[in-house]
């Protein structure tokens, strides 16, 4: 029980803002009218009863003019009911989006959020892989499940005050003979619901237990499969130039047997649940005509009443089922909410880990000069094994230095300057007002226009065409200068030598006063890469140029090397 409440707790935390959140007056009129429509639709139902109560005796009196009577009624009810139907179902997918939009926005943000997104994939593996699919699918199934749940179990509590005040009065007070004693019994029909549905909800719990496991297994094993399908697509070069699609589709296979082992999992839970529901569902259509048939054949109700008590009967195990009822849907919930926090908590501690409360992490400060200092500055790895000695510089503005030593080590130091890399010891002081800007081997392309792509993270309207036209002409890429409005995944068209000359041209277009450069040139002859870095020099006079690159060539270009 505790768990549980725990786990309604930690939802209610993370998605109970919604209704105080920029729009809760438009969210909570939303909320009060599907809560008011809920209620009509109790209403009609009780109408409903009624209505074939009166059906019923009139049948039985043979009455014409009470059928007459009865089907303008239906008529009545019939408009009413598509009203309030339609409008539940158009405020309830109002409700559904908005919260899924902002929940969505919400963990977004926690995630694409200082390179939140990038330090994830170094942890273990655990209750936080595929945000992807957790966000794209989990947050839909946690907000849409959590609205229709409410709206059952909300109705289900309506029946069960509506109808079992009907089914009490209409039960009337039975004599019970015992054969040794007997007593009198008011609201049989009431008592029997209770004590059938009890029963049965202890059988069906029992039954349904390992579905929310499975469930749990089943989503993980999607998500990992869309993931692997999803990276294929984005290396589907480096596959197709290597020849690799026939290892691709043994790795896809397995990934997929983990699936159907996942599946066969939920068929086998599933399976308990679909036997004790069907005989559960044939049960409950009979054993209210089968309790109420000896007062009507004694002559005690009419056939209005007995059919009003059918009805009432039926409606009131259903809300006593809610529970058995939704089994299936509480498990899909819940296992698609826990995907859900398991990413927030694993950002969460992410956040705590690298918020420099220790000594075991490097610390970045923003300051007012102009400077990159290095204080003390160890780099260590996941495994926290020191990988450099203490770094005690700085670096100022306008200086071009060459990163020596270990390459990979170089990068985690840019990395660490950018906030990325927290693993390891010491303080970085980095100018607070000046731009920063990170130049990866290979520059990301946004699927969309070629101006788009050059411009990222800038808007288009940000630069002006002409410049960026001058750019690719002096970074040799004229046959791209036509080529701006067309819309490509341009990571996939263009060769690694393109992409580079392309990141040369964002960074020109951005001027930052901090060029950090890994390797992002390496693909270019020696003297393509010494003729695009002077092209930098002479853009960009005053910016300071930090280098990781394979050619030696590129030495003269540097004031001074540091070694790591």
């Amino acid at each position: 029980m505790q768990d549980q409440e725990s786990f309604l707790v930690q939802f209610a935390k993370l998605a109970g803002p919604f209704w105080n959140s920029e729009n809760k007056l438009a969210i909570r009129m939303d909320t009060a009218l599907f809560i008011v429509l809920t209620m009509l639709q109790i209403g009609v139902a009780v109408v409903i009863t009624e209505w074939n109560a009166a059906l019923f005796d009139d049948l039985e009196q043979r009455s014409m003019s009470g059928l007459i009577t009865q089907t303008g009624l239906l008529v009545l009810i019939f408009i009413a009911n598509i009203a309030i139907t339609t409008m539940h179902l158009i405020v309830k997918r109002r409700l559904l989006i908005g919260w899924r939009l902002w929940l969505t926005e919400k963990v977004t943000a926690k995630w694409m959020n200082k390179g939140r997104h990038y330090q994830l994939t170094f942890l273990e593996k655990g209750n936080h892989d595929n945000p992807d699919g957790r966000i794209a699918e989990d947050i839909r199934i946690a907000t849409e499940e959590a609205i229709s749940l409410f709206h059952s179990m909300f109705y289900s509590l309506l029946l069960l005050g509506s109808f079992a005040e009907i089914l009490w009065n209409l039960s009337g007070v039975i004599t019970v003979n015992m054969g040794v004693f007997s007593f009198t019994l008011a609201g049989y029909l009431v008592w029997i619901a209770v004590i059938y549905t009890a029963c049965a909800s202890v059988l069906g719990w029992w039954t349904g237990r390992p579905l929310t496991q499975a469930t749990n297994v089943r989503q993980s094993e999607e998500a990992n499969y869309r993931h692997s399908l999803i990276k294929a697509q984005e290396n589907s070069q480096a596959i197709a130039l290597i020849q690799g699609e026939s290892n691709e589709q043994v790795r896809f296979l397995a990934s997929f047997q983990a699936i159907v082992a996942a599946y066969k999992q939920q068929t086998a839970a599933w399976k308990q649940i679909q036997m004790f529901a069907t005989g559960y569902s044939v049960t409950t259509m009979a054993l209210p005509v089968l309790a109420v048939s000896p007062r009507y054949i004694v002559g005690a109700i009419s056939l209005g009443t007995l059919m009003q008590s059918v009805q009432a009967f039926q409606h009131l195990v259903s809300a006593l089922s809610w529970p058995v009822n939704s089994m299936a849907e509480i498990a899909n919930w819940r296992a698609s909410v826990e995907r859900v926090l398991g990413l927030v908590k694993a950002l969460d501690d992410l956040d705590h880990d690298i918020s420099c409360l220790n000594s075991h992490q490097i610390c970045i400060a923003k300051t007012q000069n102009s400077v990159v200092k290095f204080t003390n500055v160890a780099i260590d790895n996941l495994q926290n094994e020191t990988l450099s000695t203490a770094i005690n510089t700085e670096i100022k503005a306008g200086e071009r230095v060459l990163i020596s030593g270990s390459a990979s080590t170089g990068v985690k130091l840019f990395k660490a300057i950018a906030g990325l890399w927290p693993w390891g010891s010491g303080h970085i002081e980095v100018p607070a007002d000046e731009e920063l800007f990170f130049m990866p081997p290979i520059p990301y392309l946004p699927t969309g226009s070629l101006l788009e792509a050059i411009c990222y993270p800038k808007a288009i309207t940000s630069v002006k065409r002409p410049d960026v036209e001058t750019l690719l002409r002096r970074t040799e890429l004229r046959d791209l200068v036509k080529q701006l409005d067309r819309d490509e995944s341009w990571e996939q068209l263009l060769s690694r030598e393109q992409q580079q000359r392309l990141g040369l041209v964002r960074v020109l277009l951005h001027k930052p006063q901090w060029i950090f450069i890994q390797e992002a040139l390496d693909s270019l002859t020696p003297d393509g890469e010494t003729q695009m870095l002077e092209l930098l020099c002479k853009e960009l006079p005053t910016a300071a140029i930090l280098s990781i690159t394979n050619q030696p060539s590129a030495e003269a270009f540097h004031h001074r090397k540091l070694k790591i």
